[in-house]
């Protein structure tokens, strides 16, 4: 059992705007006290999801921005894991899915298009997904969190401006991301829900 002595909450992880960056707190100017208990068996863990495969995968439902949801509920429903779509497809599919409202879900479209691409437009399609994923903090009403990853998206969309593969909008994207991170930063009263569906094709 650990006790952290701050405002008598547990503190587990930090948030760190990134979904794929997952950080302990430091345990330094926090009280600590620390029990041992028996290290869990084999039948006493909870078994995890897996695929078909075999592969570990979460199994709890989701709602529209990607937040887990108690098992047994009704989800919204995800992008299957061995769907294949071509670069078009899956920047129409991202797009659909931003006017939706659902940009979690825009992630992990363009998440899929970035680990199967092959070429040099590798850091287009993460910085894209990096977009849908601060557009999500956005939504969820994660400021810091927000500017940190469009900020990032911008970075990583910026060098191709001059002529976005697939037809991308990759100069007004960059535009868009760096005022909405400038916005949030000032807080100047919150944004309106059709600015939060930015044209992925130009």
């Amino acid at each position: 059992m650990v006790g952290l002595c701050y405002g008598g909450a547990a503190i587990t992880n930090a948030a760190t705007g990134d979904p794929h960056d997952h950080k302990l707190l430091p345990r330094r100017h926090y009280g600590v006290m620390m029990s041992r208990t028996p290290a869990a068996s084999d039948d006493d863990r909870v078994p995890r999801d897996r695929d078909a495969a075999g592969r570990a995968r979460n199994a709890r439902p989701r709602d529209g921005l990607g937040r887990p949801l108690p098992r047994g509920m009704v989800g919204v429903p995800t992008t299957p894991e061995d769907s294949v779509l071509s670069p078009a497809e899956a920047l129409r599919e991202a797009e659909r899915l931003l006017a939706a409202g659902r940009p979690f879900h825009a992630h992990e479209v363009l998440e899929g298009a970035w680990k199967a691409c092959g070429d040099d437009t590798r850091e287009l399609w993460k910085g894209l997904a990096q977009l849908a994923v601060g557009v999500t903090h956005v939504r969820r009403g994660n400021r810091r969190g927000a500017v940190r990853l469009l900020t990032r998206a911008a970075d990583r969309i910026e060098p191709y401006a001059a002529a976005g593969p697939y037809g991308v909008a990759a100069g007004a994207l960059t535009a868009w991301s760096r005022a909405l991170a400038a916005r949030i930063e000032l807080d100047d009263g919150g944004v309106a829900e059709e600015e939060l569906a930015p044209r992925l094709l130009g």
